[in-house]
């Protein structure tokens, strides 16, 4: 189905009404989901993420994105920082890259030893097969952009100081190591990408499509119902009684620079 602007602001609007109906069940019914985003940089992450959680309620929805690891966090069992961020019931986790980063930069960039990743790809889906187990829904979103369309974002951001802070050391080893991260990419499938926790893999050349495809595809992954048929509830009446309030002027007023023609 081929949209143009409008028609995708549109259908994103929907899409983004239909995410809070599955907030609240999930909240209603207390259950527990984890979505992990993963990709390589530039294709899209921050931008889906941002659009999953424009209407969302951030006191049962949050966006994890786990810092490099202290020197303490580094003797800690490989899970246990990612394991502090599970939801509890009623919530929802986006993880803005996750437990992956063993079997994808820590590989490449030799951050982690080999006996590290061949247990990480060892232990990893029995891990997950735990969180499902104990009633996680998690869903793992793999956003697939092309050598040509990455560097055309990479030249972008630099000449874009809005988003310059975007670029990192890492990723100049990213675009150097291409083939490195393809293969570890591929091989991380080889080992994770398994029926109880399957990667669902995103074509995020544009990134609008990419949204919209991703939104709609966790929409149709959860078992959600509309929870407001009683309507919505009624405004109480204003209270009403004298009571005389300080004048303006003796408050810390921010100037008025800019006035807005709301016609």
């Amino acid at each position: 189905m081929e949209l143009s602007q409008k028609e995708y602001e549109h259908e994103l609007l929907r899409l983004q009404t239909e995410l809070v109906y599955m907030q609240e069940w999930i909240v209603a019914r207390g259950q527990r989901l984890v979505v992990l985003f993963e990709g390589r940089d530039t294709a899209g992450k921050d931008g889906v993420i941002k659009r999953v959680i424009a209407y969302l309620n951030p006191r049962t929805c949050r966006v994890v994105a786990v810092p490099t690891p202290s020197e303490r966090e580094r003797t800690q069992w490989y899970f246990q920082r990612y394991v502090a961020h599970l939801p509890a019931a009623g919530e929802m986790v986006l993880f803005d890259r996750s437990w992956y980063n063993r079997a994808g930069v820590e590989r490449v960039l030799g951050f982690c030893t080999d006996d590290q990743y061949e247990e990480f790809l060892r232990f990893c889906p029995f891990f997950e097969q735990a969180l499902i187990n104990d009633g996680i829904i998690l869903v793992k979103y793999w956003l697939s952009v092309s050598d040509e369309e990455q560097e055309r974002r990479f030249k972008h951001r630099l000449s874009d100081p809005r988003k310059r802070w975007k670029f990192s050391p890492i990723d100049l080893q990213a675009r150097a190591r291409w083939v490195d991260y393809a293969e570890a990419k591929d091989r991380m499938f080889a080992y994770t990408d398994v029926e109880p926790s399957p990667w669902y893999v995103v074509e995020a050349d544009d990134k609008r499509t990419a949204r919209l495809n991703l939104i709609s595809h966790l929409l149709s992954l959860m078992p959600y119902e509309h929870l407001d048929e009683g309507g919505s509830p009624e405004l109480p009446p204003r209270q009403k009684r004298k009571y005389l309030r300080p004048p303006k002027r003796s408050e810390h007023l921010v100037p008025a620079r800019y006035v807005v023609d709301s016609h």
